[in-house]
Parts: C-alpha cells; structure tokens; sequence
C-alpha cells in the first residue's frame, strides 16, 4: 500500500509540477503589456521564441542527465531555475536582457523539469498505464493556460508587468521547488503490481536501447516525422486562434476560444493516454490524425461562434494526443533505461514544429489575407502522418546480436 501511495504521490507532484511551469502560457497576456509599454511586437515576442527553442533543446539535455543521475536533483535544478528565470525577469527593462532572463534561463528551466516527470513517474506505475501516466503529467502542463493566462492579467492590472514577474517567480519557488523534492525513482527492486486479467503485448517495452541505437531504427524517422508534421498543424491553430475567429467571423470577443482550445487540450492528453493503453499509441495516434485532417479542411466554413468553438476543441483534442501517446510510444519501443534521451531526440520533432506551424499561417496570411491555404498545408501533412501510422511497426530486440530490428 505504501509504495501504491508513492506512486501515486510521484504522479500527483508532477502534475502540479508541470501546472507551475508551464509559465510559456502566460506570455500572450505579458507580451500585450510590453506592447502597452512601448515595446515593438518583434521585441515582445522574442523572449518567447527563445525560450521555446531552449525548452526543447535543453529537454535533450535534461534527458540523458536525468537517466544518469535520478530525477530530483535535475529536477530541483530546473524548477529552481524557472523560478528565479521569472523572478530576475523582473528586474530585466529591454529586449536583451529579458531575452536572457526569461528566453534562456526560465526556458531551459522548463525543458529540465519538464525532462524528468514522465519518465519518473512511469517507472512507478504498471507498463499497462504508460498512456495514462503520460496524458496525466502533460495535462498538467496543458491546463497551466486555463489560470496562467487570467492570474497573470489580474496580475498585471493591478502591480505592473515586473512586479508580476517576481510574484509569478516566488510562487514557482514556494510550490514547485518542495514538489520536486518528493520526486524519485522506485528502488532497483521495484515490480509495479500488474493489473487483474492483464496479459503482456509482445515487444512493448522489453528493449532498453540508448539513443545511438535508437536513430538506427526505421521506425524512429517515421514517429519523427509524425510528430513534427502533426505538431506542426496543432500549433498552427493553437498560435493563431483568436486571429483566425477575427479573420472569419464578425466576432469582436474571441479570447474565449483560448480557453476552449486549453481546455480540451488538456482533457485529450488524459483521454488518448487512457485509449493509447487499450487499443495501442499509433491506432491512438492515426484517429488523432484524421480527426484532425478532417478538421482542417473544414476549418475554412467555420465563422460562428459555435462552430469555431467546435474546430478549437478539435484542435485542442488533436495536439493534446500527441504529447500523451508519444511519449508512450518512445518507451515501448525503446525502453524506459534510457527514456529520457531518447525522447529528448525525439522532442527535436516538436521544436522543428514550432517553426513551421508559425510560418504556414503567416505565408499563407501574407499571400492570400486568409488562413485557407495554411489548413491545406496542415491538412497534407496530416495525411501524411495518417500513412506513415499505418505502415510504422513495433520495434522488438534481436537478442542474441541485441541489435534493434523491425518487427
């Protein structure tokens, strides 16, 4: 009973862990008061192009150390950081300084917490509920939008942009620092109990391969591809959803939308990390896609305010899959040893997707004045995701040569 406890409490610390870190959902409303202040859009949005990439490539790094050394002290690290990234962001009065205060400080902050959640709180529980882990601690990282984004207005409002900072800092350090402590792996001699009637699938998480034989494997270029390509679609709609509701409907109040999308963004990690667990990651993965191909290509005829509503929850539920099932995926294929660095290679697919999702919608906004020719863009690239789902398989061991092999 109390190492169920403990699992437990490992789950529930990284869900409130990833809820404080996901401070990047908050930068839409800090990034409205710099503008206020006098600051161009390119220098307001900077610090948070930077701190995305950093967040991606740090979660590389925070990968292999924390499969090296354990989580919490990686993990102290990073909270630590997100914390005082924020706290000496209030003190930061131009571009550069808060590009190095937020950008690279609370960014890489971020990808090192973010690093050793899953792969801790996993190792806890029964390889049977991998899916269900992972959409739990990434939901938690999702619905940080939900009370981010207004506490941070009514923040603002009331005490300024920098003291909003440092509030925003203290309050990481207070709450997630004392969590990350209470995070660890499961002794060496660990058996999580299985469930009543589970029966094992064959090659679902018996290889323990690092990332060098990883990137060996067909199958790793193909989950890379699925994911920049389906990523990059659901940040295409995610970044520009207000903007899209403006551009066709007569809508004036379309922040609602935002939370809509976060809500079911949310909501669809828990959901397709639970189906990942009964029908597998890439069945999961390939209804995701067509679901949201079928969404794009009808995105152009929304213009109410309920069908955008619809097309947002759509949005939400398709990207919100991805970030649950993949991360299952990479352990079932590759073994939880060496998870972290292997999903930090694979995480690369994310941060490429943040660059391309940003670049359709603007060319195509840039060229036509609508977004109709950025949901075709997206709506290819889906399909492309939907074929190579259906032709990717399990990777199993050969055990006697321990070579990765194509099942």
């Amino acid at each position: 009973m109390n190492k169920l406890n403990k699992a437990t409490g490992v789950l529930a610390a990284g869900f409130f862990i990833n809820m404080c870190i996901g401070i990047l959902y908050a930068w839409s409303v800090i990034k409205q008061s710099l503008v206020e202040q006098g600051w161009s859009n390119a220098d307001a949005s900077m610090p948070y192009t930077v701190a995305t990439i950093c967040f991606a490539l740090s979660l590389l790094v925070a990968g292999n150390l924390q499969d090296r050394m354990g989580p919490r002290k990686v993990l102290i690290l990073g909270t630590v950081m997100v914390g005082i990234g924020m706290i000496i962001s209030s003190f930061a009065s131009t571009p550069m300084t808060l590009l190095l205060t937020f950008g690279v400080v609370t960014g890489c902050g971020i990808g090192f917490g973010y690093a050793c959640l899953s792969p801790a709180a996993m190792k806890w529980f029964h390889p049977s509920k991998k899916g269900m882990v992972n959409g739990l601690i990434a939901a938690g990282f999702g619905l940080a939008a939900v009370y981010l984004a207004p506490l941070t207005s009514t923040l603002i409002a009331t005490y300024g942009v920098q003291q909003s900072f440092l509030i925003l800092g203290v309050g990481i350090l207070a709450i997630a620092v004392p969590l990350a402590c209470t995070i660890n792996n499961p002794p060496s001699d660990y058996t999580p109990e299985a469930p009543a009637g589970y029966v094992a699938k064959a090659g679902s998480g018996d290889n323990n391969m690092g990332w060098k034989q990883m990137v060996k494997t067909p199958q790793f270029y193909s989950l890379w591809l699925m994911y920049a390509l389906a990523s990059s679609a659901g940040l295409m709609v995610i970044g520009n959803i207000t903007s899209i509701a403006i551009n066709q409907s007569d809508l004036t109040q379309v922040a609602f939308l935002v939370v809509v999308l976060s809500i079911f963004n949310s909501g669809g990690r828990v959901a397709a990390g639970i189906l990942s667990d009964k029908i597998g990651g890439l069945k999961t993965l390939m209804l995701a896609f067509i679901m949201q191909g079928i969404n794009m290509m009808m995105f152009a005829t929304y213009n109410t305010e309920f069908t955008l509503m619809i097309g947002a929850a759509v949005a939400g539920v398709g990207y919100g899959t991805l970030l649950a099932v993949f991360p299952s995926i990479t352990a079932d294929y590759y073994g939880l040893k060496n998870y972290g660095g292997n999903y930090g290679v694979l995480y690369t697919a994310w941060g490429v997707s943040g660059f391309i999702g940003p670049v359709v919608a603007a060319t195509a906004v840039d060229m036509t004045g609508n977004y109709v020719m950025a949901y075709t863009i997206c709506a290819a690239m889906l399909a492309v995701a939907v074929v190579l789902s259906f032709i990717t398989k399990p990777v199993k061991a050969d055990v006697t040569e321990g070579q990765p092999v194509a099942a």
